[in-house]
């Protein structure tokens, strides 16, 4: 289905909240935004980047910046998307199509579509460094073959840590060494130890 379809039959399909969405796609239309469809609603972006999207459910529906957090929110009606999870969207709930203030909310997606322009952009979080404790046994497989060496250079951490703990977890020689034998061909091959499950 094209995205054009998917957008006319979210705003068509029959809910309790599809006039007050149809209020704000309305809305949405008079700026200069491109409308299309992503993670399975109506998404509005500039220059290629995503501003917001029209969102509704049971109990409410409303509007998801994706950068809200640079929103100077005049009201105080916006909020964190998953709170402890979620940086930068920020969310705008409705529950009564009443409550939409055409002007007020041509407000806030204009100033969404400045701070766009403007390249505001959240800089995640640095998470946790990944430590790679890299057993004996797989240092000497490695420094032996070049090619490997290489290759594993360039694995991710995360992928570094899965190869170390395979070797370290087993429990006898010869495991360790069958393990070794059977990993030495994926790492040349810049895979992970699990990339085949991760499909």
């Amino acid at each position: 289905m094209e995205k054009s379809e998917k957008i006319e039959r979210y705003f068509s399909e029959e809910h309790h909240f599809r006039e007050a969405i149809c209020m704000l796609r309305d809305i949405a239309l008079k700026t200069k935004m491109e409308e299309t469809f992503k993670w399975m609603f109506p998404t509005y972006t500039l220059g290629g980047k995503n501003v917001m999207a029209i969102c509704k459910f049971k109990k409410h529906f409303g509007i998801w910046f994706f950068n809200g957090v640079f929103l100077s929110d005049p009201l105080g009606v916006l909020e964190n998307a998953q709170e402890g999870k979620t940086q930068a969207m920020r969310h705008w709930k409705f529950y009564t199509k009443e409550e939409i203030n055409k002007t007020k909310v041509l407000g806030y997606i204009n100033e969404a579509m400045e701070n766009q322009k403007r390249g505001l952009k959240l800089i995640p979080k640095k998470t946790r460094s990944i430590e790679v404790i890299v057993p004996n046994l797989l240092k000497d497989a490695l420094s032996n073959n070049a090619i490997a060496n290489e290759a594993f250079k360039k694995l991710s951490p995360y992928n570094k840590k899965e190869y170390s703990e395979y070797i370290t977890n087993a429990k006898q020689e010869k495991t360790k060494l069958s393990r070794l034998e059977k990993i030495l061909p994926m790492i040349v091959d810049g895979k992970g130890l699990n990339d085949k499950y991760k499909k």
